[in-house]
């Protein structure tokens, strides 16, 4: 690549999933790539692994300060840590809640605070957060996950605005099912369990959530839009990425009423009213 297009790249979560796959593809391209996590692994054949904890104020900052020592500019963050906590919103504890929304939102809140006074000072820079089809649509079990994505999306939807007069852009990318390790990472209320009102039908639902999720689009699907909004000037507000079909549910529910879509995603889920 030539070295006036290679960019210098931060990505949160780069231990496995989605944000392991843009590490990979983004470091084969020839950019410098320095991937994060809380238990870094060996480093990647194309990129570099480091300490980042994104509820960790002290952690997001050392790493920041690290990247910039060794390459002396930020160009590009792809905010890609964060986990799923499923359970039905009346089980959820506050606790749990919480720490959904501590690493999901307030962790990329705590990225973007400590990149941007680099941006800023270069007069250019790029945020792609890494939100989901449960940020534009509220998912049955999944309600905080999805109220984190949904905060996510605001934030850079403002974020935006904010700092375009400074040459920095930010953009969502919106993934369907992934076919990752979610499954075993997923985090289940506690209260879901024996007991749980909802018991019966969260694990219907969950088993078929699950088999999408284990049916979805390679994490690389993902990498590579990632890559390719990388490498553009100009980036539009959000993307959608993963089948044909999940794509569309997220314009059908700009176009039915809201009813009718709210049925079709129970339909989906295998729920119904009384």
């Amino acid at each position: 690549m030539n070295t006036s297009r290679r960019k210098v790249v931060l990505i949160t979560g780069a231990s496995s999933g989605i944000g392991q796959a843009c590490a990979e593809v983004l470091g084969a391209r020839g950019h410098a790539v320095h991937g994060t996590s809380r238990h870094p692994r060996a480093h990647g054949a194309h990129h570099r692994m480091q300490v980042l904890d994104v509820t960790d104020d002290d952690s997001v900052r050392r790493a920041v300060a690290a990247v910039l020592a060794a390459e002396g500019r930020l160009d590009v963050v792809v905010n890609c840590a964060g986990f799923v906590l499923s359970g039905a919103v009346e089980d959820v504890s506050i606790d749990e809640a919480r720490r959904q929304l501590d690493t999901n939102f307030l962790g990329v809140l705590r990225v973007c605070q400590a990149v941007l006074p680099t941006m800023r000072a270069q007069r250019s820079g790029l945020i792609v957060n890494i939100s989901s089809m449960g940020g534009a649509a509220g998912l049955p079990f999944q309600g905080l996950y999805s109220a984190s994505k949904f905060a996510l999306e605001g934030l850079t939807e403002s974020l935006r605005l904010e700092v375009a007069s400074f040459g920095i852009e930010a953009t969502l990318l919106q993934p369907g099912d992934v076919r990752t390790r979610v499954r075993e990472y997923r985090v289940r209320a506690q209260r879901s369990g024996p007991g749980s009102a909802y018991r019966e039908t969260f694990e219907r639902v969950m088993a078929l959530v699950e088999s999408g999720e284990g049916a979805g689009v390679a994490p690389e699907q993902v990498a590579r839009k990632v890559l390719s909004l990388v490498e553009r000037q100009r980036v539009d507000v959000r993307y959608s990425v993963g089948h044909l079909s999940q794509r569309a549910a997220l314009v059908s529910k700009r176009l039915l009423p809201a009813r009718t879509f709210e049925h079709i995603v129970m339909a989906l889920h295998g729920l119904s009213r009384r």
